[in-house]
């Protein structure tokens, strides 16, 4: 079992900066890709940012330009930098592991406001 803890939402201006930060934990074993989602109310969660180990980091293109994605192998950690956000930005983010074969964990989600 997989245990995904997000950190680091809230409420920010537009134009401000946030970093959201996902700590896994238990039996990490096989991983295919780590990233986030987000789901803003009343629509389908969507893909944010991911990085497949030992393959491409993918963007939305929403977010190209102004998100970046990272991994600290060491700590089992996947970080969202996010910078000029927009109010169309506001969801809750949560984070994604998927194993090589193909089993999905996610976290709790945290919310992402951004609004002046």
């Amino acid at each position: 079992q997989v245990q995904l803890v997000e950190s680091g939402g809230g409420l920010v201006q537009p134009g401000g900066s946030l970093r959201l930060s996902c700590a896994a934990s238990g039996s990490i074993v096989s991983i295919y890709s780590m990233g986030w989602y987000r789901q803003a109310p009343g629509k389908q969660r969507e893909l944010v940012a991911e990085i497949t180990i030992g393959g491409p980091i993918n963007y939305a293109d929403s977010v190209k330009g102004r998100f970046t994605i990272s991994r600290d192998v060491a700590k089992n950690t996947v970080n969202l930098e996010m910078n000029s956000l927009k109010s169309e930005d506001t969801a809750v983010y949560y984070c994604h592991l998927k194993t090589q074969s193909f089993f999905n964990y996610w976290g709790q989600g945290t919310q992402v406001t951004v609004s002046s």
